[in-house]
């Protein structure tokens, strides 16, 4: 007890320097911490020749970065002959890019003697393009099937001027073309342009069966138009697949167009026969108006002849001789009638 009150009862100038102990050594249990943490690889690097200080991997802790990452990413490069410094590595993982990928295309562009900047690598690793698919297509091409698969389509189907419809496959072989991966057409554009190719090859060939002879010139025309400019690949070779001969499109055009054309003379016939069923109903209509008028004008007579009674043009005699008149002919009727009755009857007689 007597002790502790010994210590308590301290100095100051003592107590300033137990603080200042304490507080070194805190330090130097940090330093250590940090050293023990990143020994390892700063042994790694420095023992790949990679070297990396170790303020830097103090300085990736707090900006963010994973050491590791950046050091095992600089020993590859540093082993593969490329002279890539940590500093780069870091703004790229800060920028967000992919560090071992882009390592990784460079290490693998280098080896197949394609010159490819690591500024131009990060560019495309940043644009959201894969580099290291685009290096192993520049060094093994791709095969890219037209039409393809997920267009949900399984021929390019195209009419010749002989009315048959063909269906065919092709195979592009493409290679990646680094100086273009940047702002160049994606796959999409290569395969529109081929099948537009394609089609416009077989529409312009008088016969299909000049194009099942040679399928070769398809792929001979479609190539010589230069369909990859302004995309991120290099055509090597379009190859017609299978080609396949489809509907006659001509013929049933043809008797569709038939079908029309009766329709519209069907319907043209139905026109002028309403018209005509219209123009008979107007005589009939006509001829009953004009035998009202004849009605009207044979009620004139017996009124003409009440007045020619009455003004004195017109006397008894002159009345009976009209009577007469009208009753021979008459007469005349009846007899004419009766003749032919009878001369219709002499055949029965005869029998």
């Amino acid at each position: 007890m007597n002790a502790l009150l010994n210590t308590l009862a301290l100095s100051g100038p003592q107590m300033v320097l137990i603080a200042v102990l304490l507080v070194a050594a805190l330090i130097v249990l940090i330093i250590v911490a940090f050293v023990i943490q990143y020994f390892n690889i700063w042994l790694q690097a420095t023992l790949s020749k990679a070297h990396v200080g170790y303020f830097q991997l103090i300085g990736m802790r707090f900006r963010k970065v994973d050491p590791k990452t950046i050091v095992l990413s600089r020993i590859r490069a540093v082993k593969a002959g490329l002279d890539v410094t940590t500093n780069q590595l870091e703004t790229h993982y800060l920028a967000g890019g992919n560090v071992p990928r882009v390592v990784t295309a460079l290490i693998a562009a280098d080896r197949a003697r394609i010159e490819l900047p690591w500024d131009v690598a990060c560019a495309i690793d940043l644009a959201g393009r894969d580099i290291l698919d685009a290096v192993q297509t520049s060094v093994n091409p791709k095969v890219i099937d037209c039409p393809s698969v997920s267009q949900g389509r399984n021929t390019i189907d195209a009419v010749a001027q002989d009315g048959i419809q063909l269906k065919a496959k092709a195979r592009v072989t493409v290679r990646a073309n680094i100086a273009r991966l940047i702002g160049g057409a994606t796959e999409e554009t290569i395969i529109a342009r081929v099948g537009e190719g394609i089609v416009t090859t077989i529409g312009s060939s008088t016969s299909h069966k000049a194009v099942l002879e040679n399928p070769d010139k398809i792929s001979k025309t479609v190539l010589n138009k230069g369909l990859d400019a302004g995309t991120a690949f290099e055509i090597l070779s379009i190859d017609i697949a299978d080609i396949d001969v489809g509907e006659n499109i001509g013929a049933k055009l043809q008797a569709d167009q038939a079908e029309a054309d009766k329709r519209r003379f069907q319907a043209e016939a139905e026109k002028r026969r309403a018209m005509a069923v219209a123009q008979e109903t107007e005589f009939q209509a006509e001829v009953q108006k004009n035998r009202a008028l004849v009605v009207l004008a044979e009620a004139e007579v017996p009124k003409a002849m009440a007045e020619a009674f009455r003004s004195g043009n017109l006397g008894i005699m002159d009345y009976q001789r009209y009577r007469n008149i009208g009753a021979d002919t008459s007469m005349r009727d009846a007899i004419a009638r009766g003749e032919k009755a009878g001369g219709s009857d002499e055949p029965k007689q005869q029998r």
